[in-house]
């Protein structure tokens, strides 16, 4: 029986386990997975100056408001900004 090939994204590129990536890699892939339009947006967190919990902070926030209307985290930049200093 063949093993189904895992979805690809610019974080995970299926030749290692998906377990093996880090947890903003795994959730910036997530993301991607379920928002393919957000690249762009997820891009500007992952490359932003933050720690890596401030990082983490940020994706969880970004993703939260995909399914709140009016979340002001849906802006990159603001989840971003609420996450510096953590």
């Amino acid at each position: 029986m063949a093993s189904r090939k895992q979805p690809v994204s610019k974080w995970f590129d299926g030749t290692t386990p998906l377990e093996d990536l880090g947890e903003n890699e795994q959730l910036a892939h997530q993301i991607a997975l379920e928002r393919g339009d957000l690249g762009s947006s997820i891009m500007r967190i992952m490359d932003a100056d933050l720690s890596e919990a401030g990082c983490t902070q940020a994706l969880n926030a970004f993703y939260g408001s995909l399914s709140t209307p009016g979340d002001p985290n849906r802006d990159p930049r603001v989840a971003i900004a609420n996450a510096e200093g953590v």
